[in-house]
């Protein structure tokens, strides 16, 4: 099954647009990349159950999220080159519309299919819940987006070789 939900969409954009940015050498604050691992949740949240009155409140909340994570990154991206902001804006209009930009997937497996292109993603199981801020620092430290899908779950997009290397370093506390 894909999603062409816009916020969802808007999102995946504005993933691959961070992890481009980085890729470039921009310096990409932070708080951007706390800000983004939120909103997925917070989308998670509302995809689960989208006619309870809590996630059609939410829904308010995500947009503004995203408008504001999308504003940070288009000002970021206008230092690459206005062409580039302008194939990202682009990108960013027609998720907005409701056009699939990347395709997403439920999966029940271990790896994360609705990753962007060029993306990978993965699930992991952990032994036991691990502290938010340690999960952040190793996330920072590898370029990636790391989401807690439970306390002992945590769901993990980045470039293949930072994907790569987020796992080894919390490999140990994978679930044997």
């Amino acid at each position: 099954m894909s999603s062409n939900f816009p916020v969802e969409q808007t999102w995946l954009v504005l993933v691959d647009l961070l992890t481009d940015l980085k890729k470039k050498g921009v310096d990409v604050p932070t708080k951007i990349n706390e800000d983004t691992r939120l909103v997925k949740t917070s989308i998670n949240f509302y995809i689960s159950n989208p006619t309870h009155p809590d996630t059609i409140k939410e829904l308010k909340r995500v947009n503004d999220s995203l408008n504001s994570i999308q504003d940070r990154l288009m000002d970021l991206a206008e230092t690459v080159g206005d062409d580039y902001q302008k194939e990202w804006f682009e990108k960013l209009k027609k998720a907005s519309l409701g056009k699939e930009v990347y395709k997403t997937h439920e999966t029940k497996s271990r790896f994360i299919v609705g990753a962007p292109p060029g993306f990978q993603a993965a699930r992991v199981n952990l032994k036991e819940p691990l502290a938010e801020d340690r999960v952040q620092e190793i996330a920072e430290e590898n370029n990636l987006i790391i989401e807690f899908e439970k306390d002992d779950v945590i769901a993990i997009y980045g470039d293949s070789a930072c994907v790569k290397n987020g796992l080894k370093e919390i490999g140990s506390f994978f679930k044997d």
